[in-house]
């Protein structure tokens, strides 16, 4: 059983230091030398001298609290203990140098703790199994470093364990690892350990020539050189040497290796080196005590200054405790006064919660009743302008006539004023979005004026036009919402004026990049407005000033004028002086881009010359709005039955074919939205058009989700009406 090959990286380190140290500053330096120099007394070995050299370089580490000179110094202190003295204490050491290093990023010094540390398992402590544990660890650290001749090293000692074991054949290949290594190095211990593995393996293959070879060629290389550290390894080759002769049954040369490994053991291991080394050791485990000492009494000092900041803590918290519990308690209180409050509370929430339901309920029916209102205004106005329509249609001698023009645009402002009406909360949300259509300005703003001049008639006023010939002929923009805007200011300045004038007035201010900026005036000499009053024209329902004689209005016309020029982007304002007059003015931008015109002109014209045939149902149940439609489609030569109810639409559908359904929604047997489910519902896909006089955005999801396609708000344009036939009819 082999004893031998406990090899160390002690000449390594001894050789290549400085590569591992820290440069730190002088002091490092210093126990870095102290280091060098013990290693160097360890391998004459001088272990006396060692362990004194170790101890002041152990002393300077703690000093620096360098854990890397820490490890280092617990090594060379370790290997000292192992040589000459206590394994066990070898072994202590070792581990208090791998504490330290684990503590730092220095894997070679790890490398080595663990390699020695299994040194001693494997050849003190007789302990193969537990020192390969331990030499495998090291090979972790031995990869990460890249150190070949290091790893070559480790190779051996796991052979040297497993055949301590006697497991030659899982040692064999950790030695012919080591072997090729090294046959490129000239590494003198590593030969002796090559050569002396390789004769015990041998011996135990019985192939005692070949073993015996090896032997002497270990024994060679252990003469090569004279530190006394390579002599000890010269002692385990004659015990090996001897060993080998005694199972060949030679026992002449057994005896005589046995007697020179005797003489070498004496020579080194001699009494007075021992007691020396003992002196030294003594030492060095008086100072591990006294360290130790030290680190209980710092324990304890910790310990009692740990007791007395738990007394202050116990203090503080009896008096945290106390001031806690005049906090619950001034909470307790605060806690019954709050449940008083929250009663309290409680109840004026509940009278609260029933005023704003009070309060949603009227606005419900405020809003129910204005749509009712505007819905039936609407019925009629479907009439007056449709029948207006039919007169041009039918009389063609009428269609220049400014009476009809006039009845035409005031039924529109009328249609719009009512729109407003049910959408003045919308208005101030800017919900209210402008159409884009073509207009002439000159014309738009005589029509305004023709259409008012019984007003001026009867106050004796002149109504007066002033307006910029540089202006573009043709604007882009809302023109039902500027006739709007005029039409309220131009019949507010003639009914606060008597016997005056009224200027109406647009100046062109810019025009580029496809846009034309017009400033606009309406002026009067009437009664002023009260510099007090000015701001509160644009409330809601204030009228200023009403007199006896017949100031009628809403309220809402200059508050809807101010949200509709907001609207276009612009920006109202008042100048006005009692008994002097009053002038609004704004600026609004219109676009006068001709691609747009032909654009939107295009999309207005109807191809009514085409030979497709329409045939359309109309189910509504007023009798004047069945006459209009019916008229509106006869003008376009659209066929067309009509029907008063939604039960005699649907049985109409199941005996002919139409093109197109125009339905009406508010009908008193069945409503229109009832109506399409049924015909929905028999697999009829005929598109349907839903004419009604409810506002679009109020009706058009529940439109879309019975099974409708569209939806028109009557009183509407015809063109409109015809486009959108043709297009969902996909003739």
């Amino acid at each position: 059983m082999i004893k031998f090959n406990k090899i160390t990286f002690l000449l390594v380190a001894l050789l290549s230091f400085s590569g591992f140290s820290q440069d730190v500053g002088t002091t490092d330096k210093e126990v870095q030398l102290l280091i060098k120099q013990s290693g160097k007394h360890l391998l004459n070995l001088e272990s006396e001298q060692s362990l004194k050299v170790a101890k002041k370089a152990l002393d300077g580490a703690l000093k620096r609290d360098n854990n890397v000179l820490i490890a280092k110094s617990y090594n060379l202190i370790a290997l000292n203990f192992e040589e000459f003295s206590d394994y066990r204490k070898a072994i202590d050491y070792y581990q208090k140098g791998i504490a330290y290093a684990l503590k730092t990023d220095n894997d070679t010094i790890k490398d080595w703790l663990y390699n020695n540390l299994g040194n001693v398992y494997a050849f003190r402590v007789k302990n193969p199994k537990k020192a390969i544990e331990e030499y495998k660890k090291s090979q972790v650290y031995s990869h990460i470093v890249g150190d070949v001749i290091a790893n070559a090293y480790l190779n051996l000692n796991i052979a040297s364990a497993y055949f301590t074991d006697e497991a030659y054949s899982e040692g064999y290949p950790y030695l012919k690892k080591a072997e090729e290594t090294f046959a490129k190095e000239n590494e003198l211990e590593a030969n002796i350990s090559i050569n002396s593995l390789l004769g015990t393996y041998y011996t135990h293959l019985k192939q005692y020539e070949k073993a015996e070879t090896y032997f002497k060629e270990a024994l060679y290389y252990c003469k090569q050189d004279k530190p006394e550290l390579i002599e000890t390894h010269a002692i385990e080759v004659y015990d090996d040497f001897s060993e080998h002769y005694k199972q060949r049954g030679d026992y002449k040369n057994a005896y005589e290796y046995l007697n020179q490994y005797n003489t070498l053991k004496d020579k080194i291991y001699n009494k007075t080196r021992f007691d020396a080394t003992k002196y030294e050791e003594l030492q060095i485990e008086l100072d591990e005590s006294k360290r130790q000492i030290d680190k209980i009494e710092e324990e304890n000092f910790q310990y009692q200054r740990s007791l007395y900041q738990s007394k202050v803590i116990v203090t503080l918290f009896l008096v945290i405790l106390t001031i806690l519990l005049l906090y619950v308690y001034t909470l307790f209180k605060n806690y019954k006064r709050r449940i008083k409050i929250n009663n309290e509370l409680k109840i004026a929430n509940e009278a609260l919660y029933l005023a704003k339901n009070q309060a949603e309920e009227a606005s419900r029916l405020k809003e129910q009743f204005i749509s009712t209102v505007t819905h039936e205004l609407r019925t009629p106005l479907y009439g007056v302008v449709g029948i207006t329509e039919l007169l041009t249609e039918e009389h063609k001698e009428l269609k220049n006539s400014k009476y009809i023009k006039s009845l035409r645009f005031s039924a529109k402002y009328l249609l719009s004023l009512v729109n407003d009406i049910l959408q003045v909360y919308k208005i101030e949300e800017k919900k209210i979005t402008l159409e884009e259509t073509v207009f002439n300005l000159s014309d738009e703003l005589h029509s305004i004026v023709e259409s008012v001049q019984f007003l001026a008639v009867k106050n004796n006023n002149k109504l007066l036009l002033d307006i910029d010939d540089t202006i573009p002929e043709f604007l882009i923009g809302d023109k039902v919402r500027l006739s709007q805007i005029f039409m309220n200011l131009i019949t507010n300045s003639l009914k606060f004026t008597d016997n005056g004038k009224v200027k109406v007035s647009a100046k062109l201010v810019s025009e580029e990049a496809h846009k034309a900026t017009i400033a606009f005036a309406v002026k009067d000499n009437g009664i002023g407005i009260k510099k007090e009053n000015q701001e509160k024209v644009f409330e809601k329902f204030v009228q200023l000033e009403r007199r006896a004689d017949d100031y009628q209005g809403t309220g809402l016309g200059l508050p809807i004028v101010k949200q509709l020029v907001e609207i276009f982007g612009g920006n109202i304002t008042i100048e006005s002086e009692e008994n002097v007059g009053t002038t609004m003015r704004f600026t609004l931008s219109f676009e006068t881009d001709e691609q747009k015109r032909i654009a939107l002109l295009q999309d207005l014209d109807v191809d009514f010359y085409q030979e497709n045939a329409y045939k359309i149902l109309v189910v509504d149940d007023n009798k004047i709005n069945q006459i209009v439609t019916q008229k509106i489609l006869g003008v376009r030569h659209f066929d067309s039955i009509v029907v008063s109810d939604g039960y005699q639409a649907v049985e109409i559908l199941d005996k002919e074919t139409f093109d197109v359904i125009l339905m009406d929604i508010n009908m008193p047997v069945i409503d229109g939205f009832e109506t399409t489910k049924l015909i929905r519902d028999k697999g009829i896909t005929t598109p349907i058009i839903a004419l009604t006089a409810f506002d679009r955005h109020d009706v058009l999801d529940k439109a879309m989700a019975c099974g409708m396609n569209e939806v028109v708000v009557k009183p509407f344009e015809p063109n409109s009406l015809y486009k959108k036939i043709i297009a969902l009819s996909g003739k």
